[in-house]
C-alpha cells in the first residue's frame, strides 16, 4: 500500500501519518511543495522515533509521483467525494491520495478520476478529519479488508 499526502503542510501531521505508515507497512510519498523542511524537528517529534523504520520518498511533483509509482489504482480522497471509503475492495498495491490540510486536492485532479474519488463521511458541522486521521481511516479499512491479522 502506498500513501501519498499532496502538498502537506503541517509537520505534525505528515510525522503522525509516518507513524501509521509504519504501523501498517505503506510506503509514505510526499509530494512537494511541503509547508516544512524534511528535516523539520516537528516532523521528526511527532514520528517518535518510528521514522527510522519508514520507508518514504518526496517528489518534486505530480507528474513525477506518477513517473516513479506506475500504479494501477489511485484512489483520491476528499470531502468533494460521493463514494464512501467503505464501498471499494482495495488491494494491497492501491495508492491512497490526500490532499493538504487546507486546500485539500485539486479540483483538477478529482476531475480527472471521477469513480476513484472517496469519501470519509462527517457530520456537517465538521469541515473535514485531520489528515493524519484520515489516513489512518482509510489504511486501517483496507487492513480490515484483507483480514490482516499480521502484517
Amino acid at each position: 500500500m502506498h500513501v501519498v499526502l499532496y502538498q502537506p503542510e503541517i509537520p505534525y501531521n505528515t510525522g503522525s501519518v509516518g507513524r501509521t505508515c509504519v504501523a501498517v507497512g505503506a510506503k509514505l510519498w510526499l509530494v512537494r511543495p511541503l509547508g516544512f523542511r524534511v528535516d523539520d524537528y516537528y516532523l521528526r517529534r511527532a514520528g517518535l522515533d518510528y521514522w527510522q523504520y519508514l520507508d518514504w520518498e518526496v517528489v518534486d511533483d505530480w507528474a513525477a509521483l506518477e513517473k516513479q509509482l506506475p500504479a494501477e489504482r489511485f484512489w483520491f480522497f476528499s470531502k468533494k467525494a460521493t463514494k464512501p471509503y467503505t464501498s471499494v475492495s482495495f488491494q494491497k498495491n492501491d495508492v491512497l491520495v490526500f490532499g493538504s490540510e487546507s486546500q485539500g486536492l485539486p479540483a483538477e485532479m478529482l476531475d480527472a478520476n471521477p469513480n476513484q474519488n472517496l469519501r470519509i463521511p462527517v457530520r456537517s458541522e465538521v469541515r473535514s478529519l485531520n489528515l493524519s486521521n484520515a489516513v489512518a481511516v482509510a489504511t486501517y479499512e483496507a487492513l480490515r479488508q484483507w483480514d490482516a491479522t499480521e502484517i
